[in-house]
């Protein structure tokens, strides 16, 4: 007779960074291996710094296993994080060292984030977040998601550059300080 723990695991889309009252939410479904979803974050880390009240950002996983070998276990590192509440250093780290996401720098990767978690590599290895990291990747596909970066504005999918003045053009239909008078 075997005893099994069930582990209860905090899921990335319960992460957000912004104010919770910010009228616009952004929701890009992204790749830790790709050069494009690197541009879109940190398009999107310059206007979370300039417009701090007024967006709310979330990160979901879509790793394109086919042309990214590394990208769904990097993906599985950062829930790995999210466990620890270093969701954010983790995520920021991936993309900083995306040409170098095996095993050992993502357990580089994850001290220098902060995740004190001893099982760290047992836990990767045995894709105890594997399912997690699924689960974001078929909540994209189930709202259109075939490439990435994806970006979702007030739940709905941007089909523009993702640049900070195509962005901020955007979005000024729906950032208060930005609206036009009646």
């Amino acid at each position: 007779m075997s005893i099994t723990n069930k582990v209860e695991i905090i899921e990335p889309k319960t992460i957000w960074i912004g104010s919770e009252k910010a009228p616009v939410r952004l929701v890009m479904y992204g790749d830790y291996e790709s050069e494009a979803c690197a541009k879109a974050q940190e398009t999107i880390d310059l206007l979370l710094e300039k417009y701090p009240d007024q967006i709310r950002f979330q990160f979901r996983h879509f790793p394109l296993t086919k042309v990214h070998q590394f990208a769904h276990k990097a993906a599985e590192a950062a829930v790995a994080a999210v466990q620890e509440g270093r969701f954010w250093e983790m995520h920021h780290l991936l993309f900083t060292h995306r040409k170098r996401l095996g095993s050992i720098s993502l357990k580089e990767y994850a001290r220098e984030a902060g995740v004190k978690d001893k099982n760290f590599i047992p836990k990767l290895v045995d894709s105890l977040y594997g399912w997690t990291v699924r689960a974001d990747l078929l909540d994209g596909v189930d709202k259109g998601v075939r490439e990435v970066p994806a970006v979702f504005i007030n739940d709905t999918l941007y089909e523009g550059k993702i640049t900070p003045t195509a962005l901020v053009k955007h979005l000024q239909d729906h950032l208060p300080a930005k609206k036009k008078r009646a």
